[in-house]
């Protein structure tokens, strides 16, 4: 913060001289004058100008008096920067939170999609075993087991579980009154992880899609929140 002070023009001032110096100046001039023969027509202008013999002195401040004015002028440019902290992390903390409803929003069909990703294989994995063997019997069994192997592979529950509970976090962090942007900052790096971690395991397109979804969103959050004390 910078402060200036100005003073208006018609403050009072006295003008002190400096009589033992203007008496210096005058006889060293007429030494001058005496010694080369310079003719000398110093005036009181002249000596006036010369350093220190006119000094100007103002009344000095009462400093009260500027502190109550300065500070009238800073409580009332903090009370707006408060306010503005105040509105604009409001407007932050909606934004993360309808991106995290709608991360939340598709982490629900991710879930609801994988389980028929699991039954669609099944389905395919039948139908060409059939075609392959057209129509003799098969092994019911080892279609069960294949089917476990890829459902194992693509099961997707432990991450969007420990994604939920990311966002469960995140909403807390958003209500807390202590500065948060470091912790949710790490937080955002765990969702990446989760959203990396899906991608990694799903099979079918749409999923793959809505991961793609996540992780856009997840982006835009972590763009947010280095707005973020």
């Amino acid at each position: 913060m910078f402060v200036s002070i100005t003073e208006p023009e018609n403050t009072p001032a006295e003008v002190q001289i400096n009589y033992n110096l203007a008496e210096g100046y005058i006889n060293a001039m007429k030494e001058l004058e005496e010694k080369y023969g310079i003719k000398n027509e110093i005036t009181t202008i002249d000596v006036g100008r010369y350093p220190d013999v006119l000094t100007v002195n103002k009344a000095s401040e009462d400093e009260d008096v500027v502190w109550n004015d300065v500070k009238e002028a800073l409580d009332s440019a903090l009370n707006d920067f408060a306010a503005m902290r105040r509105s604009e992390g409001e407007r932050l903390k909606a934004d993360v939170l309808s991106r995290a409803g709608t991360i939340i929003d598709i982490v629900s069909e991710i879930e609801k999609r994988s389980p028929e990703t699991v039954a669609e294989y099944r389905a395919r994995l039948k139908e060409k075993i059939e075609e392959l063997l057209q129509s003799k019997e098969y092994d019911e069994q080892r279609v069960i087991t294949e089917v476990a192997i890829f459902a194992d592979k693509v099961a997707v529950d432990e991450e969007t579980v420990r994604l939920r509970s990311h966002f469960d976090q995140l909403n807390i962090y958003l209500n807390d009154d202590k500065p948060v942007g470091r912790s949710i900052d790490f937080l955002i790096q765990e969702m990446n992880r989760e959203a990396n971690t899906i991608g990694s395991k799903v099979k079918d397109a749409a999923l793959a899609q809505m991961v793609v979804r996540i992780k856009n969103e997840i982006e835009k959050i972590r763009e947010q929140i280095q707005n973020i004390e």
